[in-house]
């Protein structure tokens, strides 16, 4: 489920959020970054500790903080988005 994207630093970064009925926290978070040239990730999940939530809209604004971030330690420390397996 993706309803939310933003632009950062010329990347597409979109939640990428899914649900997990039957529990109390049923949203698990993650993101998908899109780069400048087009290529897109995987489905990138927030760390396990903080990857589920109560609310859907609590984890699409989670999973858009997770995708900045992801894209600032590319940016700004080279670590690839990408799996070197890819």
């Amino acid at each position: 489920m993706s309803l939310m994207q933003c632009t950062y630093r010329d990347h597409t970064i979109a939640a990428d959020v899914l649900q997990h009925e039957g529990g109390p926290m049923p949203w698990a978070g993650g993101c998908r970054i899109t780069t400048p040239e087009g290529r897109t990730t995987r489905r990138l999940p927030l760390p396990v500790g903080y990857a589920l939530m109560a609310e859907l809209e609590q984890a699409q604004h989670a999973s858009i903080a997770h995708g900045k971030w992801l894209v600032d330690q590319c940016l700004d420390h080279g670590k690839s988005l990408f799996s070197e397996a890819a």
